[in-house]
């Protein structure tokens, strides 16, 4: 989920990208619309496959993820036509397949042989399924992503930090297995000098205007035991969105936020996060997988500088981690529905996804994540599959963004501002989940 994010890492890029390929387009053309960022460049080098095989040019149409959501789903809700094929956020699908923007593909699944199973388990029913854990799937996995760390390896390795940290803690420096240590870590860190410079134990989501802090909270809340609903009554969350567990961890969170961050990071999202690091100022650094590339590639803070590691594990042995990513749709305005279908099918094979994941995107076969060479293909491979095996996802209701609001303003106001109790602000938000779902006629 990525869909409301303030992010500009590779945008200039993505933009000459998208900018150069529609300048040479013809009009029978197809158009994909997604994001602006490096995975879209990626994507541009792969489609020119596509159009070998078949003739059938490709437009792309990418926007900078602050106005992604806006500029998408008003698109959608408008019934326009530029977009052909869309890479949607994982939280669209519920109001798309209601709203009837996103092709259904059941039939064309099963006149292709395209099976469902053949993609991650959890990347089906997070980007294609709608309702969720049925067999209707409306898009194709497309992009795996999720929550999980980098740190400073270098550091970690250093012998005279391993030795300050073994005196004062009892343990080696090593990954974190716990939240509990993640947090020794962080305050291990916080202020200490290396290199002459002063740095910082952790960043973390905390940007209020988008979803970022609800990305961040959600991410340790899940291993802490919150839970979204009744499991045997959907829609019923009172002592589970705010059970004793829940409030445990948005304590932490707050915690982890007062002790550890850097200064100035009040608003901080994916954008912000790699600049910390990326600028040696922090040891630790919460992000999405897609970041990780990247950062292995960077000159000042890669190679064997650097390191990942999934969530680790809440108080009670639990381990979960947000679910990011997008899956790629077939838009019902679209007048060019049987190219856009070829498209897909083509995307769907094995040979493709591998090259796609050669080339920076992260995909979602279960073919090429569990080849036995694919956890040592790139340094962050077995992380991803580590991070992949535990996901959840927030919301994918059609009003995921009066959800989402809510989910904002309460974690922001009592993690960053300082505001009531977690108590109170997660009781807060069951009262403003339960006016929504009121308000739709599902209690």
């Amino acid at each position: 989920m990525k869909s409301l994010s303030r992010m500009t890492f590779g945008l200039a890029s993505a933009l000459f990208a998208s900018t150069a390929i529609s300048n040479v387009a013809h009009a029978e053309d197809l158009t994909l619309c997604w994001a602006a960022w490096d995975p879209a460049n990626a994507l541009v080098e792969l489609s020119k496959d596509f159009t070998k095989e078949t003739g059938i040019g490709m437009k792309f149409e990418f926007v900078p993820w602050t106005n992604y959501a806006d500029r998408f789903l008003n698109e959608l809700n408008s019934k326009g036509k530029l977009c052909d094929l869309i890479i949607g956020d994982s939280q669209w699908i519920g109001g798309s397949a209601e709203n009837g923007h996103y092709v259904k593909l059941n039939d064309f699944f099963d006149k292709e042989g395209i099976s469902m199973s053949d993609f991650v388990d959890a990347t089906v029913v997070g980007y294609s399924q709608w309702p969720k854990n049925t067999p209707n799937y409306w898009s194709l996995p497309a992009f795996g992503d999720v929550v999980g760390w980098t740190y400073r390896k270098d550091w970690f390795a250093n012998p005279d930090i391993q030795a300050a940290f073994k005196e004062k803690y009892g343990r080696d420096l090593a990954v974190p297995a716990t939240f509990a240590e993640l947090k020794d870590i962080a305050e291990f860190f916080q202020k200490r000098e290396i290199d002459g410079k002063t740095v910082y134990g952790a960043s973390i989501y905390t940007e209020r205007g988008s979803e970022g802090v609800t990305m961040g909270v959600m991410d340790v809340l899940y291993s802490y035991g919150f839970k979204y609903e009744n499991p045997d009554k959907p829609y019923e969350m009172e002592g589970f969105v705010n059970s004793e567990n829940s409030v445990k961890g948005l304590e932490f969170y707050k915690s982890l936020y007062d002790c550890c961050t850097p200064p100035g990071s009040s608003n901080s999202y994916m954008g912000e996060g790699i600049d910390a690091f990326k600028s040696g100022q922090v040891a630790m650094h919460m992000n999405f997988a897609f970041t990780w590339p990247g950062l292995q590639k960077d000159e000042a803070v890669g190679g064997d500088k650097v390191g990942f590691f999934a969530n680790p594990a809440g108080p009670n042995g639990d381990k979960f981690a947000q679910l990011g990513g997008q899956g790629i749709s077939v838009v019902a305005y679209s007048e060019r529905q049987d190219a856009a279908l070829k498209y897909i099918k083509w995307f769907a094979t094995a040979d493709v996804q591998k090259k796609w994941w050669s080339l920076g995107g992260f995909s979602c076969l279960k073919a090429v994540v569990e080849d036995p060479g694919f956890a040592a293909s790139q340094p962050y491979a077995q992380t991803f599959l580590d991070s992949m095996a535990i996901v959840k996802d927030f919301w994918a209701e059609p009003s995921y963004a009066s959800l989402l609001q809510a989910s904002q303003k309460r974690f922001h106001d009592y993690v960053v501002a300082g505001n009531g109790t977690a108590k109170e602000a997660l009781d807060g938000l069951v009262a403003d989940w339960t006016e929504v779902f009121e308000d739709d006629g599902k209690m």
